[in-house]
């Protein structure tokens, strides 16, 4: 069939110019018969011809139906059906058909049987879509498996993304509340697949949701919508934008010291885009958002609390063990039962009407804080020795400067009993009034083994001991040991 064009330039050459048929015919190098079918007809239209008898695929299309429904149920998705051993089976029967009229039949039969999507009409605040993406990020020098938390909103676009250590109902439930605050507002339908972190279970067409999330829509009311199963384009839009997100924003690989970091980093970009981007109507990103914002449910007074609690048990060092990571508490709890209040970041442990929060760290790590062992450590300075640097450094200054000096001047043995001694003295008489007694003895430079430092009430540069290490005794030592004691008014005896 001719192109519009070229029926134009025929007639045109014999009615206007007045061409004869057979010079336009050689000319164009098209038949006689097609110049004078396009003078009575000035459109180019497909003619339907008169379908020819087939009776070789009349007698194989029964047998081929029959092997399909009878063959179907048998495959999967990478052992499917396919023309070849379909004439296979076909030729061993007898019948005579060829490959190639198989590989059409089956064409046309996955056409008609494909989906057809219905171009979908998003209004102001009604619908947001949500979805998680693995990504690779930089920690710290560390290459990381992570995930990309995604909210976006289908009207104006605007999106939330986070990213988080673990896929998991703590993070799907922080991802939300992190959202929804972004947002100033609650969008009032959010439509997910059907992922553990929300349903149960399925019934059918039910879902049967986890409480927990049920919780999380009821404080903030809005309506959960789910996927056909295995239907992951029913939300297309977050789907195509959580992998732009990862090739134009998460490539090459961010870097952070945390995962924070990098998060605020990528949000800052996905707020830049947004007021650059455009509407295929022409409307910004900006004015979408500005009829979007008012049609948003307001926050509730406060947001979710994203946490799980755990019933835990303490051990005999005075950790406790939640999800496969070690934490340390008071040494007063050893031995007792606990509570963890599990969140997306921090772990809070509570115990006699008392709390302790750490950071959340990976499975098999261990966090400890020596501030717990204090009355411990105390009674036992070979322990102070092996966690000096550890225990200095939580501490923090002026206890460096004391164990460095003592260390340097007495060893580390003595230095330790007396470390142990100070420490014992944070419980009497409270961690800063030790340090600012600490500080004052180093300024004036009496730090040795006899003038183990409590605090003292008065401006005075008199350093008293307390009734506690009153009884302190060198059991051992060396020549240096009593280098100070031939210091005086800040000169040197030979």
């Amino acid at each position: 069939m001719l192109r519009m064009d070229q029926v134009h330039v025929i007639r045109h050459k014999v009615l206007v110019e007045g061409h004869g048929i057979r010079q336009v015919a050689e000319e164009l190098r098209v038949c006689r018969n097609t110049v004078r079918k396009y003078l009575r007809e000035s459109m180019p239209h497909r003619q339907q011809l008169r379908r020819r008898p087939r009776p070789v695929w009349e007698r194989v299309k029964p047998r081929l139906e029959e092997l399909l429904a009878e063959w179907e149920p048998r495959t999967a998705l990478k052992q499917r059906l396919t023309a070849a051993r379909l004439h296979q089976q076909l030729i061993s029967e007898g019948h005579q058909v060829s490959a190639s009229l198989l590989r059409s039949y089956l064409r046309e039969r996955r056409r008609q049987r494909q989906e057809v999507y219905i171009p979908l009409i998003h209004r102001p605040g009604e619908e947001a879509q949500v979805d998680f993406f693995e990504v690779v990020v930089e920690v710290g020098g560390q290459w990381l498996k992570a995930w990309e938390f995604l909210l976006r909103l289908m009207y104006s676009g605007r999106e939330f993304a986070w990213l988080y250590e673990r896929c998991d109902q703590l993070a799907f439930f922080d991802g939300h509340v992190r959202a929804f605050a972004y947002l100033d507002g609650v969008v009032r339908r959010c439509v997910y697949d059907n992922l553990k972190p929300a349903v149960r279970r399925i019934v059918g067409v039910q879902r049967v949701l986890s409480e927990r999330f049920l919780s999380l829509v009821s404080h903030y009311l809005f309506e959960p919508d789910f996927t056909r199963i295995g239907e992951g384009h029913d939300k297309g839009g977050v789907e195509s934008r959580g992998k732009a997100i990862r090739l134009q924003h998460l490539t090459p690989i961010p870097r952070g010291e945390t995962l924070a970091e990098i998060s605020q980093a990528l949000l800052l970009q996905l707020e830049q885009a947004f007021t650059a981007r455009r509407s295929a109507g022409g409307s910004s990103a900006s004015e979408l958002w500005a009829a979007e914002r008012p049609q948003l449910l307001p926050l509730p007074a406060a947001p979710f609390e994203v946490s799980r609690m755990a019933p835990v048990e303490v051990s005999s060092q005075s950790l406790v063990r939640v999800e496969g990571a070690w934490y340390s508490v008071p040494a007063r709890w050893a031995r007792l039962q606990a509570t963890a209040h599990i969140g997306v970041d921090q772990v809070r442990i509570v115990c006699m009407n008392e709390s302790v929060t750490h950071p959340r760290v990976r499975f098999g790590g261990r966090r400890v804080l020596y501030r717990h062992y204090l009355p411990e450590l105390a009674r036992k300075p070979k322990a102070v020795r092996q966690v000096a640097p550890e225990l200095v450094a939580e501490l923090g200054e002026p206890w460096g400067a004391v164990w460095r000096l003592l260390s340097a001047t007495h060893g580390e043995r003595e230095a330790a009993r007396v470390l142990a001694r100070l420490v014992g003295a944070i419980g009497e008489h409270g961690e800063d009034k030790v340090a600012r007694a600490l500080e004052a003895a180093l300024n004036e430079k009496r730090i040795g083994l006899l003038d183990v430092i409590t605090p003292a009430s008065t401006a005075a540069p008199v350093i008293t001991v307390p009734s506690a290490l009153a009884g302190f005794v060198i059991e051992a030592g060396k020549a240096a040991d009593y280098d100070h004691l031939l210091l005086t008014d800040g000169g040197a005896h030979e």
